[in-house]
């Protein structure tokens, strides 16, 4: 059979309706490629938020760009009232749903992902602090003033968006074991992140309110150990956290993190009993089913679809099924709104050479560089002489440390701790951010060239 008759006899199959878009999403993805693929359309996306607002930021439009931004946005209902800037609540409330979905990514990666396996997770973790401490130690190095000094966290973060993205680019020629560790060694880099902002960039603590998103915190666990699985009570639980720790002085994104730490990580169904129901339901389907009525006029079809949607939900854990469900509106929404809200820098090319020179410029650009480069680079390479760790399978020494050049992308994390640390200091805050726009833009094109030339087109070796 010629292949146009096999497309027109597939085309003839009965009983399928397709959209006119559908085909193109009509494919099986493992949660990883989903996990890769998702995360290398958000980093594009990053790219070109980051270009529009670099874009605004210099042209005749700055003034009301930076108008809109902040401009107050308010919430009320009665006497009560939450009022902040919309760049605020990009920074503190969008972000909170990023954060998210980082803890979402670090459970499971803790329960069943690289990092379950201890003898496959020291080499990600110990990397990670390489890459975190190093920069630091550098960026400190540069800049030992007091008031500069409060930038050291911002070299330390890897943007997992970006960096997958570059990685993923050279999908043909790279190992998956590589892309998984990078994957690791990130999502270890943003709870680093995570740390660090929680106990370094927390400048005042409200008592009272701190107290309340304890109680609230221990409320979710409560959710967890009596088998709610409905994520619904999580949700409203965790926007009441957001809103205690935001009046706490705590940075309120970390309701984020708390919030998907209690998410059940366990089925209600075993899979053996959920194949015997779909059995017994199918067997119900098939004896329901009328040729030619529709399902929406057979209610006893109708009930079976149901209740096996009801059990599909039940087989998968709530963590799984969140993780899906929030991952594309903050890779796709989320992250980019906070690119276009936060990378729009005025760029002075009369003043380059002072800006290029500029301690926390170069305590930022050196950082996410070399420390990135040094510290993870020079970490697995001790672990691996110790005879610690071991590299993720079939990948070389040299390839991981073309990773570690990636790993200098810090854009999300890096702007974000960056508005933390020089809230109130406008111009440190500049060149951090012109600092991490240029490591980031640096270490993605070194890194792709090195892996580039480094690793060979899988296709070539068959």
């Amino acid at each position: 059979m010629s292949n146009q008759n096999k497309l027109n006899t597939k085309e003839k199959i009965k009983g399928v309706f397709h959209a006119p878009w559908e085909k193109s999403f009509d494919k099986i993805l493992t949660p990883f490629e989903e996990f890769i693929h998702q995360q290398t359309t958000s980093g594009l996306l990053l790219m070109s938020m980051a270009v529009v607002a670099l874009i605004l930021a210099n042209s005749p439009l700055a003034s009301g760009y930076a108008h809109f931004m902040h401009s107050m946005v308010s919430l009320g209902a009665g006497s009560w009232k939450l009022e902040m800037s919309l760049h605020h609540l990009i920074n503190d409330g969008l972000m909170a749903m990023f954060f998210f979905v980082v803890g979402l990514e670090l459970k499971r990666e803790i329960l069943v992902g690289e990092l379950a396996n201890p003898r496959n997770a020291v080499l990600p973790i110990g990397a990670a602090i390489g890459g975190m401490v190093v920069p630091a130690l550098i960026f400190l190095a540069i800049n030992p003033d007091a008031e500069a000094s409060r930038g050291w966290g911002i070299p330390m973060a890897t943007d997992i968006a970006f960096a997958i993205g570059a990685l993923a680019l050279l999908a043909s020629r790279v190992p998956k074991a590589l892309i998984t560790f990078l994957v690791a060694l990130a999502i270890v880099d943003d709870l680093g992140a995570v740390l660090v902002i929680a106990i370094f960039y927390t400048e005042t603590i409200v008592f009272t309110p701190l107290m309340v998103a304890i109680g609230l915190f221990a409320l979710l666990l409560f959710f967890n150990m009596s088998g709610i699985r409905k994520s619904t009570p999580y949700m409203i639980v965790g926007v009441l956290l957001w809103y205690a720790l935001l009046q706490s002085g705590v940075h309120a994104t970390l309701a984020g993190i708390m919030t998907a730490f209690s998410i059940p990580a366990m089925p209600k169904y075993r899979p053996e009993l959920f194949s015997e129901q779909v059995k017994e339901l199918m067997q119900k389907f098939d004896a329901s089913h009328e040729p030619g009525k529709s399902i929406m006029t057979n209610d006893k079809l109708r009930a079976v679809v149901q209740t096996l949607e009801n059990g599909v939900h039940s087989v998968e854990t709530p963590l799984q099924r969140l993780e899906h469900a929030w991952h594309m509106p903050v890779a796709y929404l989320v992250i980019p709104i906070f690119a276009l809200a936060n990378a729009g820098i005025p760029l002075q090319l009369d003043s380059l050479a002072a800006t290029m020179t500029h301690p926390v410029m170069l305590g930022v650009s050196l950082g996410l560089i070399l420390g990135k480069f040094i510290g993870i680079t020079g970490v697995c390479w001790l672990l691996l002489k110790m005879g610690v760790a071991v590299l993720p399978k079939e990948t070389r020494f040299i390839q991981v440390a073309g990773v570690s050049l990636l790993a200098g992308i810090g854009f999300t994390m890096s702007i974000f701790v960056a508005e933390l640390g020089f809230a109130y200091q406008a111009e440190y805050l500049l060149m951090a951010k012109t600092g991490v726009l240029f490591a980031s833009a640096v270490a993605g094109i070194a890194g792709f060239i090195w892996l580039y030339l480094c690793c060979e087109n899988k296709s070539d070796q068959k």
